[in-house]
């Protein structure tokens, strides 16, 4: 089973978690989405799989690179 770290492509704040631990997903599914020169961008599922980890909270700032949620696939 491959376990896939979703990291955060750009600097902003987490303005909405869309999944929850558990939550099957499918590769473009959106997990949550992050606001960043007042624009909201949404991070989607890079594989399909089922969410088993969520390191981030909303409002919380997050810088490039940083871990969001882990999805095993």
């Amino acid at each position: 089973m491959a376990k896939e770290i979703v990291e955060a492509p750009i600097t902003g704040t987490i303005i909405s978690i869309e999944v929850k631990v558990g939550d099957k997903v499918e590769e473009g599914d959106v997990l949550l989405y992050i606001e960043s020169m007042k624009m909201e961008n949404p991070i989607m599922a890079p594989i399909n799989g089922k969410v088993t980890e969520i390191l981030v909270s909303a409002k919380q700032v997050t810088e490039t690179g940083k871990p969001l949620v882990v999805i095993e696939g």
